[in-house]
């Protein structure tokens, strides 16, 4: 999930299908009954993926045990919410760390610089590296290392309930100011909100600061450029969106709030990913799956902007069967497995190859969702980059509920981040 940083230098990552025997090693016994090239054990996986993700993972993770019937592959979904503190945790602590984790793009350089994951470059984890998309690959890497396989890339999109939007007599909006405009309308002749504006995860607010030519920090020149005239315009775009009603929101829990809302219709539009695709489709609003329009995310006043995101498989630096957890990766990352999640999930593939199979050619979310990705800007991959995010999170509930001023908000993230990067300006 997220934007570009100038000057980032992407170099190629990996994956692939089934591990050759030679590449596990031949003869003996590492320990974990791996002998003679075949593995063996135990795998503990923990999944991030959603409640409307999870079966299919499952289902994924546990079809390695078909190609290494020796290998238990012990399945846990973690909710993301939960899973960067609890991984660190059991890391930290050396006890119930699993040997392969599901990461979003932005721990990855967290727990590497940790210490917490094992390197995969020379390792059966990574193959076939120019399979990659080039962009999938910058958050794998930290200092040279490459400590991850990217499994799923996106983005945000703008979801909209197209019957809504036709009742209302309003286009598509392409910029945040023609969204307040048209808002007015859509509630006069349906009675819905036009917008569910996720005010509790910041992630979301990356939209409005790229949309105003802004950015967090500039991680090449080593400059803090959220408190600058694009962040205040930020925290403004957001203010007055709810204090005019075009938008609704909430301080907590506003993933399962927004997708209840556009699922009811009660909001005609959300900005969201495609991983809730399929949730959205749950809704009533949906019985016709063809009433979900996916649009880009409204621009600003002097931009249009959306957050590169994803996931990627991570192994745990002190797992007791590696050669197993770097066959999974390689599995779980593989071109067969992404072309299923696509197929299965709506979501999108890392893997180039993938791209050209007729199924996922087809699929209309991808259709939208890839030429998005590849304008998405890439957030910060540096050790701090998820520790942006809660100064953010915190200034957004106070220009919210009207206890900061924009310009407050602004200066006080940008404070925030220079005790959090002491060699930035």
């Amino acid at each position: 999930m997220r934007r570009g940083i100038r000057g980032v230098t992407v170099t190629a990552l990996v994956a692939g299908l089934a591990l050759t025997a030679s590449a596990c090693g031949s003869g003996g016994d590492d320990g974990n009954g791996n002998a003679g090239g075949e593995l063996a054990g135990t795998v503990t996986f923990w999944d991030t993926s959603n409640d409307a993700e999870k079966a299919t993972y499952r289902k994924l993770a546990e079809g390695f045990q078909k190609e290494h019937p020796k290998v238990h592959v012990q399945y846990v979904n973690v909710p993301f919410g939960d899973a960067n503190a609890k991984f660190k945790n059991a890391a930290g602590g050396n006890s119930g760390a699993p040997d392969v984790m599901r990461t979003e793009v932005a721990w990855t350089a967290d727990f590497a610089n940790l210490g917490y994951l094992a390197p995969l470059d020379g390792t059966p984890a990574l193959d076939k590296p120019d399979d990659y998309l080039p962009q999938a690959v910058g958050s794998t890497q930290f200092k040279g290392k490459t400590y991850a396989a990217p499994q799923v890339i996106d983005t945000l999109g703008l979801f909209y309930n197209k019957k809504i939007l036709k009742g209302a007599g309003v286009e598509v909006p392409k910029t945040f100011t023609e969204l307040a405009t048209a808002a007015k309308k859509i509630k006069a002749k349906t009675g819905a909100t036009a917008l569910y504006l996720r005010g509790d995860d910041p992630y979301w607010f990356l939209p409005y600061l790229y949309g105003e030519g802004g950015d967090m920090v500039n991680a090449r020149d080593k400059v803090i450029e959220i408190d600058d005239g694009a962040g205040v315009k930020a925290f403004k775009t957001i203010k007055d969106l709810v204090d005019s009603k075009a938008a609704v929101t909430d301080a907590t829990d506003g993933q399962e709030n927004q997708l209840k809302a556009l699922k009811d219709g009660t909001v005609a539009m959300a900005i969201d990913g495609p991983w809730d695709i399929e949730g959205a489709r749950a809704g009533k609003a949906f019985k016709d799956k063809e009433n979900l329009g996916v649009a880009p995310v409204p621009g600003g006043s002097s931009a249009q902007g959306s957050p590169q995101g994803g996931w990627n498989l991570s192994v745990y630096a002190g797992s007791k069967n590696l050669q197993a957890a770097y066959a999974f990766v390689k599995y779980m990352s593989s071109a067969t497995v992404q072309q299923q999640t696509t197929e299965k999930l709506s979501l999108l593939p890392t893997r180039k190859s993938v791209y050209d199979v007729p199924a996922v050619k087809k699929n209309e979310m991808v259709k939208f969702f890839k030429p998005a990705v590849d304008g998405a800007v890439q957030r910060p991959w540096i050790a701090e980059g998820n520790s942006l995010f809660e100064p953010i999170k915190v200034q957004m509930n106070k220009v919210l509920t009207g206890s900061a001023t924009p310009e407050q908000a602004a200066k006080a993230t940008g404070d925030a981040y220079r005790k959090l990067l002491k060699d930035y300006k």
